[in-house]
């Protein structure tokens, strides 16, 4: 064997060996790079998934403060897309939420909002723009919109804010209604009052029988204001819950006796016979005065609007251990299936010229509403067409 040949199976093995621990390195290295790689990797995706994680609670959170709210609230991009959208918004038109990437048209599905919109192109601010919606009744909206705006001051996004003022609406038209019915029932009195005072300066003073006509005229119309003022009082009490209750145990048929021994004398004027059909140891928890202005109003009424040489009967029941019921029936003409969920509205009057014949405020029914609610109890009315009227109400035992 010669020299060169005894280097080369020397070589050879050292090479092998190198060759074998350069790889093993190359391979060591691979797998720790990938190793770390592989780290790394799933760092990011376990930090992406806190953020998304992190995103989705932020906006849930901001959906359910958004949904918590009275208000509509809509984001719309400058394309007038919508980015987000709460609950009131979605009920108020009628759509499904999410409504993210869906026109404005195509959610509200009303022109005039797009019309509103349209307008911000040119204002900045649209603020109490008020919209109806076709309804069973109809509802009313008031929408305040303004646009949104970058630093170069491009547009990019509006906002709608949606405001239901149905009540309002509602409130409203009761307060004017309350007004005119207030002013009508203090102007006709007070124009008796006048026209008597006129009739005695021009010279009826210098007659007797006139002066006594007129003075009646005028002492029967003071009278009529001063109830109307003392019930409007007692209503504005009741409502402002500031009306204090002097609660005690009461015999019921004492008190309805009491009450129509009061009312006799106007039923005796139109032959009509009162009957207590209570028991005597039927007791309630209520307070006498109060109680005696409900069972009062409620006679009175069935006496004035009953049939004449009718009967007025008061009956009583308990309902179970904690409450008692009274009903105070007549057998007069009855009240229409139309007025019967309006009788406890302050001056309604079914028969208008009857009402305004027999006298009274137009107020007794609603103050015997108040009066009982303010005692935890609830009133009711029963009626047909020809068969008469039972008024309801219940008491605390």
């Amino acid at each position: 064997m010669d020299a060169g040949q005894s280097h080369m199976n020397v070589l050879v093995p050292i090479l092998i060996v190198f060759l074998a621990i350069v790889l093993t390195a190359w391979w060591r290295a691979r797998t720790c790079l990938n190793q770390a790689i592989a780290k790394q990797t799933r760092g990011i995706d376990a930090l992406r998934e806190a953020h998304l994680a992190e995103l989705r609670q932020h906006l849930q959170r901001q959906q359910a403060l958004l949904d918590s709210m009275i208000e509509g609230i809509l984001v719309l991009d400058d394309q007038h897309h919508v980015i987000l959208a709460n609950q009131a918004v979605s009920q108020l038109f009628g759509f499904s939420l999410p409504a993210t990437g869906r026109s404005l048209i195509e959610v509200v599905r009303h022109h005039e909002v797009a019309m509103l919109v349209g307008r911000l192109a040119a204002e900045p601010v649209v603020l109490g723009y008020e919209l109806r919606l076709e309804a069973t009744p109809p509802r009313f909206v008031q929408i305040n919109a303004v646009t949104l705006r970058n630093a170069a001051g491009g547009t990019t996004g509006i906002v709608l804010v949606f405001h239901e003022i149905t009540q309002l609406r509602a409130l409203e038209g009761v307060r004017q209604e309350f007004v005119a019915n207030v002013s009508h029932e203090l102007r006709t009195p007070l124009s008796l009052i006048r026209g008597a005072t006129e009739t005695l300066i021009d010279g009826a003073k210098q007659n007797p029988a006139s002066v006594d006509k007129l003075l009646a005229i005028i002492d029967r119309h003071a009278d009529r204001l001063t109830l109307l003022i003392d019930d409007l009082l007692l209503l504005a009490k009741l409502d402002s819950g500031r009306m204090s209750l002097n609660l005690q145990p009461l015999s019921l048929h004492d008190v309805v006796q009491e009450t129509m021994e009061d009312l006799a004398p106007r039923a005796a004027a139109r032959s009509m016979r009162l009957e207590n059909g209570l028991s005597l140891d039927l007791l309630a928890q209520a307070d006498p005065d109060r109680l005696r202005q409900v069972l009062s109003n409620l006679i009175d009424n069935a006496v004035k609007f009953g049939r004449p040489s009718g009967l007025v009967k008061v009956s009583a029941r308990g309902l179970d251990e904690r409450w008692v019921e009274l009903g105070v029936q007549d057998d007069g003409p009855g009240i229409p299936p139309e007025a019967k969920a309006r009788v406890f509205e302050r001056f309604y009057r079914v028969d208008k010229a009857r009402s305004r014949e027999q006298g009274g405020t137009g107020l007794g029914l609603a103050i015997v509403k108040h009066v009982v609610q303010a005692h935890g109890g609830d009133v009711r009315v029963e009626s047909e067409l020809g068969r008469g009227t039972t008024f309801y109400f219940t008491l605390p035992r």
